[in-house]
């Protein structure tokens, strides 16, 4: 296969030079000129320069010699002048010159200036031993001075410049595989588009890499990437594919291929499922065999988009839409039908919005127990969209965990929620809680407990009238710091509340040295419970096990009459669900709570 510039754009161990002229890629014996480069500084001198600094200093080194042995004089503002004043100005316009080589061409500037202050030296000391010409003296020591300037200026730059490289290089390059980071693989990216290059962008998410962390933990997981990186880079610097390819790894699970050459999408697609059968090879991490497949979803400049984001973006919803129909290892070209059905990127554009305007809001869904009484809310997230509609929380509470901002709606949530309690219970004299969901990202931060006691004293809400619910998936994360935590809360006297209980993980040695008070039965077992004697039997044996665990129990999601029958023989503690209270606004809420008891 030919090798073009695709070929070369990036090598696994890089040497980057950061010369005045930009950022180099080291090829063996020659340097490549990298895309980064746009991000370097300024352009290199150009060789004419240097030819000209040598010049000067050469006329100005025959000029010196020239005026110091002349008699001649020169009238200046009416005196005259003997020319050999000039020798001093001739000799400070040499060693400019010779410093500006050494400060613009590097290696070649600080070798050429030492080899023609070195050829001087004889003639200086032939001049002062042999012929005792004693005005040699001066330019003896200002040569020897010069160059101790060049060296230690030499010396310098390499340092600065070795520095400038580590960094650049750090900038450029994922740490764990020595690929190309996100921000490398964008530029190359722009740089092709900004080309008019026909190329395709591939974006590979690894199927269920989050289970391996899970199950072997984070250096298994980070040996795995690093295998799989190496398998790629080596097939794409091998030329076996049929194209020009690079990869990079834009972090986590996530990998990206830039693809030259491929003719037709079937071409495209045969390049493509080298990389997919290559990780048909056994991986091994922490001494176990692993069978990995990976989604990859592909777009092509400039048939599906005009610019670097859009294509890339293009790549990416074909890459999740691989993930959400066609399950593992498949391989998918965008198309505008995915466009049309893949609305996430709008959706976290409207959270992010959001977030910024403090705008997401809560409304309150009513607890009861069996017979009825308020037993208290559970405060739910919500968002409208540009037209004042409701965006459902299966939308934009996925979009948020993705995007990495679930704990700052929890947070939303959680103030503005304890900050209408609070002024509710002094309002009327109730027993009734607020339940907030808390995510494992918000509960595990550093600054978690003091968020709690700060909104705690903010509102005014009793510690004792407040929940946090969490998920028991939260002790895969971190069982140590998570019961640390909890038990933090449970000094302050705030309830927790354990959600989704029985559809996560957790050992139930775990659950038992967890200090809550209350689990919730997750809705799916409950939609199931009186279609299948099965499903209530293990609806039931929750409820059991809740209890001689000391929790309360209380089943989400209830919305017939028959639900709330069969919970009540099975001896559930309380229920919440559309039976007996949709979420309902702040001013709906308190008219419920106006109707059990009486104003303060």
């Amino acid at each position: 296969m030919r090798k073009d510039d695709m070929s070369v754009l990036w090598k696994r161990r890089i040497l980057l030079i950061p010369i005045t002229g930009g950022i180099f890629v080291r090829k063996k014996d020659k340097d490549v000129l990298h895309p980064i480069n746009k991000i370097s500084a300024q352009d290199k001198p150009p060789a004419v320069l240097f030819a000209v600094l040598l010049g000067l200093y050469i006329t100005a080194s025959v000029l010196v010699t020239v005026v110091a042995h002349s008699r001649e004089t020169m009238l200046i503002g009416g005196a005259q002048v003997s020319y050999s004043v000039f020798t001093g100005a001739f000799t400070s316009l040499g060693n400019i010159c010779i410093i500006l080589m050494v400060a613009f061409y590097g290696k070649i500037g600080f070798f050429s200036s030492l080899a023609v202050l070195l050829i001087q030296f004889p003639v200086l000391t032939t001049g002062l031993v042999k012929h005792h010409n004693y005005q040699s003296i001066p330019g003896f020591f200002t040569n020897v001075l010069t160059i101790i300037t060049v060296i230690l200026l030499y010396v310098r730059n390499r340092r600065v410049q070795e520095y400038q490289e580590r960094i650049t290089f750090q900038a450029v390059t994922d740490q764990l595989t020595e690929l190309p980071n996100r921000f490398a693989c964008m530029e190359v990216l722009k740089d092709l588009t900004e080309k008019k290059e026909r190329f395709a962008v591939v974006s590979i998410d690894i199927n269920n890499f989050k289970s391996i962390n899970d199950t072997l933990g984070f250096k298994a997981g980070n040996e795995i990437l690093a295998e799989i990186a190496s398998l790629w880079d080596d097939l794409a610097k091998s030329g076996k594919t049929g194209t020009s390819d690079m990869v990079g790894r834009l972090g986590g699970d996530e990998f990206l291929i830039l693809m030259k050459g491929a003719v037709t999408e079937d071409d495209l697609v045969r390049s493509i499922g080298c990389y997919e059968d290559a990780l048909s090879h056994h991986l091994t991490a922490d001494g176990c065999e692993l069978y990995l497949t990976a989604s990859f979803g592909y777009a092509v400049y400039p048939d599906h988009a005009q610019n670097a984001d859009a294509v890339y973006n293009c790549a990416h919803a074909a890459m999740e839409d691989v993930k959400r129909h066609n399950g593992s290892g498949h391989i998918r070209g965008f198309t505008a039908e995915i466009l049309r059905d893949d609305h996430s990127l709008e959706v976290e554009a409207r959270l992010r919005t959001a977030i910024e305007n403090d705008s997401i809001f809560f409304q309150l869904q009513p607890q009861y127990d069996l017979s009825h009484k308020l037993r208290g809310f559970e405060a739910l997230a919500r968002m409208t969209d540009e037209n004042g509609n409701m965006v459902s929380p299966a939308v934009f509470i996925p979009a948020a965990e993705n995007i990495g901002v679930i704990d700052k709606v929890d947070s939303m949530v959680f103030r503005k929620a304890a900050v209408f309690f609070g002024e509710l219970l002094r309002k009327y004299d109730v027993d009734i809680t607020l339940s907030v969901n808390v995510s494992v990202r918000h509960l595990m931060k550093n600054d978690f407990m003091d968020e709690v006691r700060d909104i705690i004293s903010a509102s005014g809400l009793p510690a004792d009238r407040f929940e946090i619910e969490i998920t028991e998936s939260i002790m895969i994360d971190s069982a140590e710091k998570a019961l640390r935590v909890i038990n933090e809360i449970g000094e302050l006297g705030v309830k927790i509340a354990i959600d989704d209980f029985g559809t996560g993980y957790s050992s139930l040695s775990y659950l038992n040295s967890f200090p809550a008070d209350l689990v919730k039965v997750d809705k799916s077992f409950i939609d199931k419970m009186n279609s299948s004697d099965s499903s209530k039997q293990y609806v039931a044996a929750i409820i059991y096990i809740g209890h001689v665990m000391g929790f309360k129990v209380i089943s989400e999601g209830v919305e017939q009459d028959e639900q709330v029958d069969t919970l009540r023989e099975i001896g559930c503690d309380y229920i919440q669900g559309f039976i007996w209270g949709r979420p309902l606004s702040a001013d709906d809420a308190e008219g419920v709570v106006r109707k059990q008891a009486e104003p303060v």
